[in-house]
């Protein structure tokens, strides 16, 4: 199971993210991801996904809530939750990461293990992450499940793929042991407003170098502007243009790290039409000029 570093995520109309983690025989897969450089945006999948902080401090948002993981803790997120990450401080921020499907550890649908602990889990609503800050045994125990199951993926020693599941299996245990649901449910609206904003990350996602504006944003999922601006403040805390402006020069970021093309000619296909704007909303962004940027990147191979 090769490590993966995570690239542009790419999703469909309803904002559900289009790579495949793993394989069909063994569905998951390892990422070590450097968000100091590359923060990884709104999105969801139908896996699971866990990670520890190998180095820094990170933003970790799922559903509208913050939470700051510090060095050596751990994170759950169940499959459907529509989530993000970002570097917090100044400080390198690394992530290890695996996402996996959660028939790895729960087998069929009719299985006691599905049945008992994977059905329970995946239909809580309440519980759409879980942080291991390591203050209990039980943490501290979660968190080393996720490191020992990335490490056994990564190295892929002989028979890596139980070292990974029996990990999997055990942290699946913890959660179910000590994080039981509550019979308190998100509201009809809650779960309404998460649709919309799905939809409309999506839209954003798919016409960012077009102009874009809050009607049209609004638009994409049948709702008011007031509407469309409460949403966005709720589950993102930003205003959707805000989230336009981070989405097109997340990008930009990626092309110029990864290409040798004009610096303005990556500022007008990322929807910037003034260089001199563009150069302004990078600096406030990501602390430094495009060609500041540039020059501290990796080189890209010949040909990209």
């Amino acid at each position: 199971m090769a490590l993966r570093v995570c690239g542009p995520v790419t999703t469909d109309r309803q904002g559900r993210e289009l790579i495949e983690h793993g394989t069909a025989l063994f569905p998951v897969a390892c990422y070590h991801d450097r968000l100091s450089e590359t923060a990884v945006p709104w999105h969801w999948h139908d896996e699971m996904e866990i990670l520890v902080v190998e180095s820094g401090r990170t933003r970790v948002s799922v559903n509208g809530t913050d939470c700051l993981v510090a060095q050596g803790e751990g994170f759950f997120i169940n499959a459907g939750a529509l989530h993000g990450a970002w570097p917090e401080g100044e400080d390198v921020c690394c992530v290890r990461s695996i996402v996996f499907h959660p028939r790895l550890v729960g087998g069929s649908v009719d299985s006691i293990l599905w049945q008992k602990y994977l059905e329970p889990l995946l239909c809580d609503p309440c519980r759409p992450w879980v942080h291991f800050p390591n203050a209990q045994e039980w943490e501290a125990e979660a968190s080393r499940a996720i490191q020992e199951a990335w490490q056994a993926g990564v190295s892929e020693g002989e028979g890596f793929e139980f070292e990974v599941r029996e990990q999997l299996s055990r942290l699946i245990f913890l959660l179910a042991k000590h994080c039981p649901g509550t019979e308190k449910r998100p509201s009809e609206k809650a779960l309404r407003e998460g649709e919309r904003v799905k939809a409309m990350l999506q839209y954003i996602q798919e016409h960012y170098h077009e102009e874009l504006t809050l009607a049209k944003i609004a638009a994409s999922a049948a709702v008011s502007e007031n509407e469309c601006l409460r949403c966005f403040r709720s589950m993102i805390g930003s205003t959707p243009l805000q989230y336009v402006k981070h989405v097109r020069i997340q990008r930009a970021a990626e092309l110029l790290a990864a290409t040798d093309r004009r610096i303005s000619d990556i500022g007008a296909e990322c929807g910037f039409q003034e260089m001199s704007y563009f150069a302004k909303t990078f600096r406030e962004l990501k602390g430094c000029t495009p060609g500041a940027f540039r020059r501290c990147s990796p080189q890209p191979a010949d040909g990209a």
